[in-house]
């Protein structure tokens, strides 16, 4: 299992580095700056809204298919046409709930009609990863890999036609990248169907009321879990936005310091996607997860270490490189959400494992505690420090929440503690601290220092064997 983890995680960081951070780098920054901090800001609120009640779309069915088909694989395609049914019902419940909310927080037209396309966006995104869950539960890991970065090859494509291609006279419009969007997520989800309905031989949609019942008493726990987990990830922003006078131009500062921190999230996600269904399947077979445990966490959490440590050391000149407008606001801001990074890869990993196991009374305790706790703080700290006092926000609360999933996962599991590999981890915590901070004194250029102290972190992490090259080698000749 660690070898196909590991051959299947260097294709799909390949394809996926590839193409995501073009997309958030390069078109979705250059789409900030043609229309404004302002502009984007009131996009980002609004796709965020989006994000919070989407899992009406799916009600945790998703992660209860992955989970549900890794183990019992010949349930696909007694569950897919039937699933695909239900979820035409929920995409009618979403889409009213969604404008019903919207009318009542105060959004108006121009608003609504940004968020029609955003939350047709949402349904075509939940489609896609329910398809790809059971493309995935199959263990066609390189099928699915080819899959994730469609999307944003479409919509790579269509942007770059539209803000480099001297197509139009007129001012890029914000509406113009929603429809790229919707057009990439559009064609994705054709082609996914497609591919599954070939992969489980589906003819026709069957309407089985009983059946529904019993899905959604099975996934409801996933459904509360992502409820929550989406709430305290995703609101900060609208709440931004529709808290304080100028709400737009902070959410777009938010949006800003947010980018890298999307970037960084997206590759990551990419371990969990992998994860879950490995972990699903070792847990039936009564598999030992330990070693697959500490191999996801020198995989990712050595280098969202590098990324954070080094994103805040260097907080000003990034956003000074990325953007011509409130840089400097963007980049106290920028400097706290970078150490989220660490805490969502943790749950990645450990958060994974728990759902994996069906621990998801564990987490939506946990996850209700979370929630809670960030609608407090940020009703506190928003009004008095704006969008540093939502960054700060999310920061406690992503801390919290992961201390919270490592320990149940320590509880739940009982891993023997490797002291050694504790203390190599602090250690290095502490190297990269000290290696940023010095690197400022190797040249005038802040890029060459930074680009020699990432090299000598990762340098550092092979050297006191964080990061294994003989290990993962050892894995790849000899496991199967």
């Amino acid at each position: 299992m660690r070898r196909k983890f590991i051959t299947n995680l260097a294709l799909v960081l390949v394809l996926n580095l590839l193409t995501k951070p073009f997309w958030v780098l390069v078109v979705d920054r250059k789409v900030q700056n043609l229309v404004g901090t302002e502009g984007f800001g009131n996009y980002y609120a609004l796709l965020n809204f989006s994000f919070i009640l989407n899992i009406l779309l799916d009600l945790g069915i998703t992660n209860f298919n992955n989970r549900n088909i890794s183990q019992h694989h010949f349930l696909v395609t007694k569950h897919v046409s039937s699933i695909i049914a239900l979820r035409i019902v929920l995409t009618f419940v979403y889409l009213i709930i969604a404008f019903i909310v919207g009318t009542i927080i105060g959004y108006n037209f121009f608003q609504f009609e940004q968020l029609g396309f955003l939350l047709l966006n949402q349904v075509f995104i939940s489609f896609i990863l329910y398809l790809r869950s059971n493309i995935a539960g199959l263990h066609m890991f390189r099928t699915d890999s080819f899959i994730s970065v469609l999307d944003r090859l479409i919509m790579i494509m269509i942007c770059s036609v539209l803000i480099w291609g001297h197509v139009t006279h007129e001012q890029f419009k914000v509406q113009w990248y929603i429809y790229a969007q919707c057009t990439g997520y559009c064609l994705t989800a054709i082609i996914t169907l497609l591919i599954v309905i070939k992969r489980v031989k589906l003819k026709k949609l069957l309407w089985r009321p009983a059946f529904f019942v019993m899905i959604l008493k099975q996934s409801y726990p996933y459904a509360i879990l992502t409820l929550l987990m989406t709430y305290y990830t995703y609101s900060g922003s609208v709440m931004i936005e529709r808290m304080l006078p100028d709400g737009a131009m902070q959410a777009g500062i938010y949006a800003s310091a947010n980018r890298l921190l999307d970037a960084s999230n997206m590759i990551a996600f990419l371990f969990s996607g992998l994860l879950l269904p490995i972990f699903a399947r070792m847990i039936k077979l009564k598999e030992h997860v330990e070693e697959m445990v500490k191999l996801a966490v020198s995989l990712l959490i050595v280098p969202a270490l590098i990324v954070a440590i080094g994103s805040f050391t260097y907080r000003e000149e990034l956003m000074s490189l990325l953007y011509k407008n409130n840089a400097g606001q963007a980049a106290d801001v920028f400097g706290i959400l970078m150490f989220c990074f660490v805490a969502i890869s943790s749950t990645y990993i450990f958060g994974t494992l728990l759902t994996a196991n069906g621990n998801l009374k564990q987490l939506n305790i946990m996850a209700s505690f979370g929630m809670l706790f960030n609608i407090g703080i940020n009703l506190f700290l928003i009004p008095h420090f704006k969008a540093t006092g939502c960054a700060s926000a999310s920061l406690a609360t992503q801390l919290l929440t992961g201390i919270a999933q490592v320990i149940m996962v320590q509880r739940i599991f009982k891993f023997n503690i490797n002291y050694r590999f504790l203390l190599s981890l602090l250690v290095f915590i502490l190297a990269t601290s000290l290696i940023y901070w010095a690197s400022r004194f190797i040249s005038p250029n802040w890029k060459i220092c930074f680009a020699v102290a990432v090299a000598s972190c990762f340098a550092f992490a092979f050297i006191i064997r964080l990061i294994s090259i003989r290990n993962i080698r050892h894995i790849l000749l000899n496991e199967q």
